[in-house]
Order: structure tokens, then sequence, then C-alpha cells
């Protein structure tokens, strides 16, 4: 059985650091489609949501009931990077910018940040990157929660306007349905252009009108 995340890396920190302490993290680097969102989370040590867990491991439903609970008990800066910055400025760079974006967008600015992965934002304040973050920190699993369901919802919405790539089902990924579509209609301007199947469709089938 897995080891729940805690709050013992926020409670190592703040030995040293005294002030508000920020979990970040962010959804979205492999879709083929939408835009790569972040989120910063800052808890309230004495009032921690139950069932904080890395939004990977928990069922859509769950993550959707537990979102509201956290932004009612903790402080929450979302960002995000469009389609055409990810285009622009690759992925990864996309990634890091969102959660630039994220802590900028918190109430109160930390002191520091535990940021999920291995790639340094470059943020304003101190920042330990995590490996496998959001199962490790409470905060970062709060956060991996935000992004997740902002980001899901957002395609959600745009699978109402595009409803033949399944966005409410695969949220961009490269389904075996939307792949398909891809091939059939080719991709709108929700689609990441720099990605070689995007590319592929729009070399054989051009870009359709898209909000």
């Amino acid at each position: 059985m897995k080891t729940p995340p805690s709050f013992d890396l926020e409670n190592l920190i703040a030995v040293s650091h005294a002030g508000p302490i920020a979990g970040v993290d962010e959804v979205g680097r492999g879709p083929l489609a939408g835009p790569v969102v972040a989120a910063a989370v800052i808890l309230d040590p004495q009032n921690i949501p139950d069932g904080l867990a890395d939004s990977k491991a928990l069922t859509e439903k769950r993550r959707e009931a537990l979102a509201p609970i956290i932004r009612a008990c903790a402080e929450v800066g979302v960002g995000e990077a469009s389609v055409e910055e990810i285009d622009r400025l690759n992925i990864l760079q996309a990634s890091l910018l969102a959660m630039r974006r994220a802590v900028a967008a918190l109430p109160t600015a930390p002191v520091a940040c535990l940021v999920d992965g291995n790639q340094d934002p470059r943020l304003p304040c101190k920042t330990e990157l995590v490996i496998k973050g959001d199962a490790r920190s409470l905060s970062v699993a709060a956060a991996s929660i935000i992004a997740k369901t902002v980001r899901d919802q957002q395609m959600r919405d745009l699978g109402e306007i595009h409803p033949d790539y399944g966005w409410a089902s695969n949220k961009g990924y490269g389904s075996k349905a939307h792949m398909a579509a891809l091939k059939r209609i080719g991709a709108t301007a929700h689609h990441r252009r720099s990605f070689a199947p995007v590319a592929a469709a729009i070399n054989a089938r051009g870009i359709i009108a898209a909000e």
C-alpha cells in the first residue's frame, strides 16, 4: 500500500522559512490540444482537507468533490499557457510559465514553493523541486487536483464546440477517437501545431475554424 502524501516537506521548510509555503503542479503536457494549466496552493496547516492525493490516483468524481473543498479552506492560484505559447516556447517552457503565473495569482506571496518535478520554474522565492511531489506533499497534491479539475472543465467546454474529437472524455490526449477525428476532419485552432500528430493532420487536411 502506498504511503499517502504528508505535510512533512512543508514542516521541514518552515523551520528556516517562516511564512506561507505553496505546493505547485501542472497538468496537460501530453495532450494534443488545449492549454497547459498549473496551480499553486497554500494549505492551512490547521485545516487540511481529508483525502488529498495525487490527482492521477483519484477518480474524476473524487477530484471534482475535493476541488471546492480545497478552494474553501486554502489559498489558490491558477495559471496557464495557451496553445500559441506552447507552440512558440515548447511544452516544457510553457509549463514552467504556467507555474510562474499560478504562483503570481496567489492572494499571498509564498516564502517558498514545493514544485512537482525536476525542472526549476524560476520563481521569486525559495524553490524545492520534488520528484513525484504530488504523491509526497499535501500542498502539491492539492495543486494537482486544482490544476486537473480546471483543465478538465476547459476541455469539456471546448468539446461542446468541437464534439468530434471526444475531448469531454480524452481531455485532448491522443485517444483512438481523437486520432481518428484528426485524420478525418483535420485540426482546430485549439490543437498544438508543434506536436507531430497535429502537424501531420494540418499538412493533410488544413485547419478548421474554431472559437
